[in-house]
């Protein structure tokens, strides 16, 4: 009886040691990690984001493909729309008298030999014709009906304003980087293009209320987009440095104290590091962790930034 219960005893031992063997045969690797947390699909991974193209376009994510580029050293400059002094005319009657008649207002277009006004001569009590000596926009008038006029005071300014001057300011310590044919982009803060203009002039005199001389070009304004008085500013060309990568500066990032993009890989948003190199205003050039060719995001990149917080958090908990 005791040898049949040694047998049993051995028999039984056999069975579980084989069962515990397929168990832990059969069981996965990482068996005790805990499943997905429901609700976090969208963070798919370590340091990526997944979003639809449509929740990309509602971000107002813009995407960019990195390549080469060229880096732009420059300089911010202020400046005011002039009539072109050059193409600009100032209509004096050749008597004294009295204005009996006016035919044109400020903003009228004339053209060469258009009657302006005509004028009755205190000698001779005739009256004579004043008319355009240049094809243009009357930007000025200085006379009524029936006003006393000499001939020592235009009553009319015509301004041909197919061109116009730019003038810029150039403070002191910036006179020496800026150079006659140096080209700089104009914007009109109309919503409109950049206009590409030369500096054609440098004046040899400075302001002395405001420490600064004037540099000037001379643009084309052949659709009437630019207005005589209003500011604009100008972004000074002064170097160019060719790259092989470059993106969009607000497309980099800090995430823990490192410099990242955010690179498109189907739905998701994959965190980059990178490494800088130079830098202009709009610019940056990427010495590493970028290929050419890669879809990145550009403005509005901290969107995913702050999704991807969202997912660190609650993984956190």
């Amino acid at each position: 009886m005791t040898r049949f219960l040694r047998v049993g005893a051995v028999l039984t031992l056999a069975v579980v040691l084989v069962v515990g063997a397929v168990i832990y045969i059969q069981r996965p690797s990482g068996g005790n990690a805990p499943a997905s947390t429901p609700g976090h699909g969208n963070h798919a991974g370590e340091g990526s984001v997944e979003l639809s193209d449509a929740s990309v376009a509602a971000a107002g994510i813009e995407l960019e493909k990195a390549g080469p580029g060229v880096l732009r050293d420059s300089l911010l400059l202020n400046g005011i729309l002039q009539p072109n002094q050059e193409a600009l005319v100032q209509v004096t009657p050749r008597f004294p008298g009295v204005a009996r008649e006016i035919l044109k207002r400020v903003g009228d277009r004339v053209e060469i030999g258009d009657l302006l006004a005509r004028i009755e001569s205190n000698q001779s009590l005739t009256t004579y014709d004043l008319r355009a000596p240049l094809s243009g926009t009357i930007i000025d008038r200085q006379v009524a009906l029936g006003e006393h006029v000499g001939e020592q005071k235009p009553v009319f300014t015509i301004a041909d304003l197919s061109t116009v001057w730019v003038d810029f300011s150039i403070y002191r310590h910036d006179l020496k980087r800026v150079r006659i044919g140096d080209t700089v982009l104009i914007d009109a803060e109309d919503g409109g293009s950049v206009i590409e203009a030369k500096i054609t002039y440098m004046s040899p005199v400075g302001n002395s209320d405001t420490q600064s001389a004037l540099a000037r070009t001379v643009i084309s304004n052949k659709d009437m987009r630019l207005r005589p008085g209003l500011f604009v500013t100008g972004r000074l060309l002064l170097a160019e440095k060719p790259v092989d990568i470059a993106i969009k500066s607000n497309a980099l990032q800090t995430l823990e104290n490192r410099t990242v993009v955010f690179v498109r890989n189907g739905i998701k948003f994959e965190t980059r590091d990178v490494e800088v190199g130079g830098r202009d205003t709009e610019h940056a050039e990427i010495t590493f962790g970028l290929l050419e060719g890669d879809i990145y995001a550009a403005k509005n990149s901290f969107i995913i930034k702050a999704e991807l917080a969202k997912g660190t958090a609650a993984h956190d908990h």
